[in-house]
């Protein structure tokens, strides 16, 4: 029988990751007939993913197998990116990138310069997921990069994804009677999967909708047809005015990267994508060139209709002044609708003034719904976790999505949201939240070059282009290191704290980590015990690693 042939009969197997059930003709047969069809459905799987670079213990089958199957399409997983990387950031972001720089140049070279560097990264993370298509993003990378010490790099990565991947900074600058909306993104995904994608994507088509429209309002100002006395005064020596400092520009940069983030969200999630290796190398580059091109777009037209001062001093969201300016103060006020709205993949009420959203800028619908998957994966590798690994591994209740996962994202997000002063709390939570994810970056990028130098031979169904991903390297490097600079007056973002604690907090964060694992595995050997592995499929078809420690013979 040919791979052909055979692919062409296994239709539920390829999209569930399950094993197939006979089917007249196919693996029904003869003992030897059944084998072999075995053999071939192996050879299928097999060509995913190259066996020499399987992360953990357990097979491209067993990692791939349980819960909803490959269900997202090309359609949903671009929304997904669309949705995770549009927030209510890109109606107010670009105000305070203009008082970093001081000039609109420089602004719109730095969301130049953010849009390249997130396409570099996305390329490598291409590269790594077309390699690799499991769930787990940078989980499963630095696991095939960094083999040994055994865990230390799975260890690592939950470390950050269990105390930093909380959705609290989605949330905690509207209300902290707002934690409801993370219970209710919960509930959602976990019991109503079909109905939470639904949802996301028809936000994300509502937030591709808003901005057009600014985008088509602003061609329609740089026209001359409308109140705005001149539109093109603020393209006039557009680099009047720029800074020359390099911490104005490092923290500008961080903002723009915080905007664009979200262009990986795809790969979190390859367990349930059909036909992944095609699917990421299509819904990746058109999402995130979806959003540049609105980006850049869109701030053309709040240049074209405010002046510098009123843009760097507004104390509304930059498309606010942009309605005002252009439609009137009705306007204005229908736009606190509209801003809502695009923000109801962050927070499902729309009646919340513009001001209390300003900072809000990612989805948690879709964060949540991709953090949920990749703790999910943490839980199926076996680290030691609360009551056992095969609960948090689980698709409980339903035996389709991971509730356990959602409630590992659930807890610390509700402790964040309640706990610290929310006007200090958010922007460093924010800051924690993306140094340490820089650390993995760094990492990440560092592996490509040392799997491309080992296992030069190795299957890639797509290469980048390794100047880029030097050029990321050096982006990622930068980005560890800026934040150090003392900045003008020693004062940072979160002022009274140091302007250099948050990247503390993130290398503890990370040193915990090391604590964690050294904790699990080097420990329990100094007592003269050592780690048995085995594996064991739960009744939703998941299938998780296993330790336990044995007394040394």
């Amino acid at each position: 029988m040919s791979l052909k042939a055979l692919k062409s009969r296994l239709p539920s197997f390829r999209a569930t990751g399950r094993s197939p059930e006979p089917t007249e003709g196919g693996v029904k047969g003869s003992a030897g007939e059944k084998l072999a069809a075995t053999d071939d459905v192996l050879s299928v799987e097999n060509e995913l993913e190259d066996p020499d670079l399987a992360p953990g213990e357990r097979t491209y089958n067993e990692a791939t197998s349980g819960g909803m199957g490959r269900h997202l399409g090309v359609f949903t997983c671009t929304m997904l990116i669309v949705g995770h990387i549009i927030g209510t950031g890109i109606f107010s972001t670009p105000s305070s990138i203009l008082s970093s720089v001081g000039s609109v140049g420089a602004s719109m070279m730095l969301w130049v310069l953010g849009f390249a560097l997130s396409f570099c990264g996305l390329f490598i993370w291409l590269e790594f997921g077309t390699m690799i298509p499991r769930s787990g993003g940078e989980k499963v990378y630095l696991e095939a990069a960094y083999k040994r010490p055994r865990y230390l790099a799975t260890i690592l990565f939950a470390t950050n994804a269990i105390l930093l991947g909380f959705t609290a900074s989605n949330c905690i600058v509207c209300d902290r009677c707002l934690h409801q909306i993370i219970f209710f993104v919960t509930l959602l995904h976990g019991f109503t999967p079909e109905l939470g994608i639904l949802l996301m994507n028809a936000l994300s088509v509502f937030k591709i909708a808003v901005l057009l429209f600014i985008v088509v309002a602003g061609w329609v100002v740089l026209s001359g047809r409308t109140s705005v006395a001149d539109p093109h005064a603020n393209f006039r020596d557009a680099f009047a005015g720029s800074s020359h400092s390099s911490f104005d520009y490092a923290t500008a940069t961080f903002k723009v990267l915080y905007a664009y983030s979200g262009w990986s969200s795809v790969n979190y999630v390859m367990n349930n994508v059909r036909d992944p290796v095609r699917t990421l190398k299509i819904a990746a580059p058109l999402g995130l060139t979806i959003c540049a091109v609105l980006y850049l777009l869109a701030n053309v037209a709040y240049f074209a209709a405010a002046t510098q001062e009123e843009i760097a001093n507004s104390g509304v969201t930059v498309a606010s002044l942009f309605f005002a300016n252009v439609f009137g103060a009705t306007a204005q006020k229908a736009l606190t609708v509209f801003v809502a709205l695009s923000a109801l993949g962050e927070h499902p009420v729309i009646l919340i003034i513009v001001q209390r959203l300003t900072n809000c800028e990612q989805n948690v619908i879709t964060v949540t719904f991709a953090q949920a998957r990749v703790n999910q994966e943490l839980a199926k590798e076996g680290i030691p976790l609360p009551f056992g690994n095969r609960f948090w591994a689980s698709n409980w209740p339903t035996g389709r999505t991971p509730l356990p996962g959602l409630i590992i994202n659930l807890i610390p997000s509700v402790i964040v949201i309640i706990a610290p002063p929310p006007n200090i709390a958010y922007p460093f939570i924010l800051d924690v939240e993306g140094y340490p994810q820089q650390i993995i970056n760094l990492f990440v990028v560092i592996g490509l070059f040392w799997l491309r130098y080992h296992k030069p031979h190795a299957h890639r169904p797509f290469k980048v282009w390794w100047p880029l991903a030097v050029f990321y390297l050096a982006a990622a490097v930068f980005l560890l290191v800026a934040p150090f600079i003392r900045p003008p007056g020693g004062v940072g973002d979160t002022p009274p704290l140091p302007y250099y604690l948050y990247c503390v907090v993130g290398i503890a964060i990370m040193c915990l980590g090391v604590v964690w694992w050294a904790g699990w595995r080097i420990v329990p050997r100094w007592f003269g015990y050592k780690f048995v592995a085995r594996k064991d499929a739960l009744k939703d078809g998941t299938v998780v690693s296993l330790f336990s420690l044995q007394k040394r013979g």
